[in-house]
């Protein structure tokens, strides 16, 4: 059964209820989460303040696993054997294919269907839905446009971080609502989307778009979703 947890953004104090979800979640597995990055890093200066961030919360981000330098069995073996795996957010359609490169989107696919723990930041938590398609609104282009947009396909929803930073964004959305057959969560900064035991969980006030219509839905549980 999947388990995710769907940051807009992660390093501001807005997102405390998403942080105790994740943390209760934490709690049940161990400390160790790996870290794939969205692209390079050479400072580690991503890297490094997302690792402090967790280390507030009692959390161990201690491995760091490059897409774009070759790994062997036993360092792909090690990142796998962390209770979470945080997808750094970024440029989207980069971490796609860097991910299709590395022979890592199939690994953690599977490593998230066996039970494992996905977090995801902005572009990371798009590629954990069935397409990134979204993303095309960060360039000024439409969704209905995207080509091989397909991703980790591990809910059956599409995720919409950083709604509240251009007023253009909720209505195109909710065009492309009327021509895709997926419900959207759209979220501002500050609040996310927890999928654990088979529940759907919008914390905050995320916009929910489906077939032309949007609302905003508040602290729900929408088990009616299931991955």
């Amino acid at each position: 059964m999947i388990n995710a947890v769907f940051y807009s953004d992660q390093v501001i104090s807005a997102n405390e209820k998403v942080d105790i979800r994740l943390t209760k979640l934490m709690r049940e597995r161990g400390r160790r989460i790996g870290y794939v990055p969205s692209g390079p890093d050479p400072d580690l200066w991503f890297y490094s303040e997302k690792r402090a961030y967790y280390a507030r919360q009692g959390l161990d981000l201690d491995i760091f696993y490059d897409l774009d330098r070759d790994h062997d069995s036993a360092e792909r073996d090690a990142l796998l054997a962390c209770d979470a795996i945080h997808l750094s957010g970024g440029n989207t359609a980069a971490f796609l294919a860097r991910l299709r490169r590395s022979g890592m989107l199939d690994r953690l696919r599977n490593w998230a269907n066996d039970g494992g723990l996905l977090v995801g930041t902005s572009a990371g938590a798009i590629l954990m839905t069935p397409t990134i398609a979204v993303d095309a609104l960060f360039s000024n282009k439409r969704p209905e446009d995207a080509k091989d947009s397909a991703a980790l396909d591990l809910v059956p929803f599409e995720f919409f971080p950083h709604v509240q930073a251009k007023p253009s964004y909720l209505p195109d959305l909710l065009a492309y609502s009327t021509w895709n057959s997926r419900p959207i969560i759209a979220c501002p900064d500050g609040d996310g989307v927890v999928v654990a035991d088979g529940v759907v969980e919008c914390i905050g006030d995320p916009f929910w778009l489906s077939n032309g219509s949007v609302e905003r839905v508040r602290e729900t549980a929408l088990a009616a979703l299931r991955p």
